[in-house]
């Protein structure tokens, strides 16, 4: 609340350099922020009597609207990204995909290995399962895994996700 909109009878004035003025009648306090041509804002209003502070609300809002902007910035969203495999799959084209593992993995990003069954190839879902306990054995060091590999309709799928360093 700031200004007009306290409804406190008297108030612990906090100076605009951050002194203490100490406890006021809401009238003088209101006066002394209009004098300065600054605004009167109530910072803790539980307390008795309510504390308000004499500060350039619109600057201070401002700033405030910038520190939540930069944290914003900062904060790393972590991606989920899939790598399909195929029961029947070469060596060759395990490797691309597996070195597509490590690199997300090594992003920050989680990773979810999906082993794909088509046709009759769901009766050996074993072979998926060894697929997949490949993977997680060859990256034990840099991830753990989040959900381990488990049969969902036609696919086989496991999370990883990267370690904390």
């Amino acid at each position: 609340m700031i200004n007009d909109e306290i409804r406190a009878k008297e108030v612990r004035l906090v100076g605009a350099e951050g002194e203490q003025i100490g406890i006021k009648p809401i009238r003088e306090a209101l006066q002394m922020a209009i004098d300065l041509n600054l605004d009167l804002v109530n910072v803790a209003p539980q307390a008795k009597p309510p504390v308000c502070r004499i500060m350039d609300y619109g600057k201070f809002r401002y700033e405030t609207q910038k520190k939540e902007k930069e944290a914003r910035k900062n904060q790393k969203i972590v991606d989920i990204k899939e790598v399909w495999f195929r029961a029947n799959i070469e060596e060759h084209d395990y490797q691309t995909k597996f070195r597509n593992v490590i690199k997300f993995l090594g992003e920050g990003d989680k990773v979810k290995c999906s082993v794909r069954f088509r046709g009759r190839e769901i009766t050996h879902a074993s072979i998926g399962q060894k697929i997949l306990e490949r993977v997680k054995s060859e990256v034990e060091e840099i991830s753990v895994v989040e959900r381990q590999p488990k049969l969902e309709g036609r696919s086989m799928i496991m999370i990883l996700a990267p370690k904390a360093q």
